[in-house]
């Protein structure tokens, strides 16, 4: 049996880390962990989809505001086990957060995704996201 859940502690993030890594297996835990306490300060969710008590798929989110897209509902980190896809869990996990961002007035849904994540890339379209733009990065430190 499937449940989706909204986690918003701390403590109930850390041990989900396993599934963080599969998703970017350079980010180390200590640094997962030390950023979640920012990222949680800025209103920061996980919705996380669990099966017999573990969780097999995850993502994160924030909803706020911008010039350009009005109220949004982010996603980060998007993942759901290797073992477990292909089941629909990650369209039952999108349709969960599309009911969320719709509750909390969202106009549009908005993520980053890798460039080689063409598997990714190709669930996004079928869901109705579009390629927009190009997210640059600059890491000064």
């Amino acid at each position: 049996m499937l449940e989706i859940r909204v986690l918003t502690q701390k403590p109930d993030m850390e041990p989900l880390y396993p599934l963080i890594r599969q998703l970017s297996p350079g980010v180390p835990e200590e640094r997962y962990v030390h950023f979640l306490d920012d990222m949680l300060a800025h209103g920061y969710r996980m919705a996380a989809v669990f099966e017999d008590g573990a969780c097999i798929g995850l993502s994160g989110f924030w909803v706020s505001t911008k010039i350009y897209s009005g109220r949004y509902m982010e996603l980060d980190n998007v993942v759901i086990d290797a073992a477990h896809r292909s089941r629909g869990i990650g369209k039952m996990l999108y349709d969960f957060l599309l009911d969320i961002a719709l509750q909390e007035g969202c106009e549009i849904i908005m993520l980053d995704a890798y460039l080689e994540n063409e598997k990714a890339h190709a669930f996004y379209e079928r869901e109705g996201f579009v390629k927009r733009g190009y997210h640059f990065l600059n890491r000064i430190k």
